[in-house]
């Protein structure tokens, strides 16, 4: 990534304007041990207290890493209940990388948040038709399935 991924200006200022970046060695102690790294790259987006919200491991170029970035910080969002600030962080995904492999999980955890925060069930039903229309091969489109019985 060093070669092609993190020269990229999107990226350096995505990194740089959005985000602590921090880079510790594969083999570091306790670092590399407390979070589990068996192979790099490993990228692992943290929560404002330290706590794990997502993992990537293996190469991703310029074109997927921002989108998994921004998936992962919405992800610290959701699971930290700032339903507001995960769904900003979901459309950006969706707006700006409707076809990168991050936005199908977007496109799930958008429709989650939106029915936690409102507890109007319809966003599910949205998700799942976007999934099955857009994204019918993925994982989250199966995840979503239950979601067709909305009405």
């Amino acid at each position: 990534m060093d070669a092609v991924t993190y020269p990229d200006e999107n990226v350096a200022r995505f990194l740089n304007g959005r985000l602590v970046p921090v880079r510790v060695p594969h083999n570091h102690k306790p670092l590399a041990e407390k979070f589990g790294i068996k192979w790099t790259p490993t990228l692992i987006t943290l929560d404002s207290e330290g706590k794990e919200s997502h993992r990537t491991v293996g190469f991703l170029g310029p074109q997927e890493l921002i989108p998994s970035l921004l998936l992962g910080m919405g992800k610290a969002y959701f699971e930290a209940g700032g339903f507001a600030e995960a769904i900003a962080l979901f459309d950006e995904i969706l707006g700006d990388a409707p076809g990168s492999d991050s936005a199908p999980e977007a496109v799930f955890l958008r429709a989650v948040a939106l029915y936690k925060s409102t507890k109007d069930p319809k966003p599910l039903r949205i998700a799942y038709d976007k999934l099955t229309s857009d994204y019918p091969g993925s994982e989250w489109t199966k995840r979503a399935y239950p979601y067709r019985l909305i009405g």
